[in-house]
């Protein structure tokens, strides 16, 4: 099990929140079946750089996965703008030329939305 100290979560501090929640998120995909791969892959440089939070697999698939935390599952949702979209999708482009091993793989875009104290939610093929 875990330990998370909530007390650090719960502060107001977005970037602290973002962390943790990028840790639950993927032991939450590790005990669904998920392979982890990579965590804050980033291409490009300033406005136009992307970030994928998390990279994971499963089967023939290889997952890139945005993390939001918001006070609501809605909230988070709509947090994933469509120009942050298109960066992430521009940076998994990069990661798979990079990495021409997972080439083959089939490609899905996932969003996993925390809220605290600890809800998760998974949403497949969120875009």
């Amino acid at each position: 099990m875990m330990f998370i100290p909530w007390h650090y979560a719960s502060k107001k501090n977005n970037y602290t929140k973002g962390h943790w929640a990028e840790k639950i998120a993927l032991v939450y995909l590790l005990f669904h079946g998920y392979r982890y791969v990579a965590k804050n892959y980033i291409t490009g440089k300033g406005t136009h750089a992307g970030e994928i939070d998390l990279i994971v697999s499963r089967k023939n698939t290889i997952v890139f996965v945005e993390v939001k935390t918001r006070q609501s599952f809605e909230q988070a949702a709509y947090a994933i703008l469509p120009k942050q979209q298109q960066r992430i999708r521009l940076a998994a482009e990069a990661f798979l030329a990079r990495y021409p091993q997972w080439q083959k793989k089939n490609v899905r875009f996932d969003a996993v939305l925390v809220c605290f104290p600890l809800q998760i939610h998974h949403l497949k093929n969120a875009f």
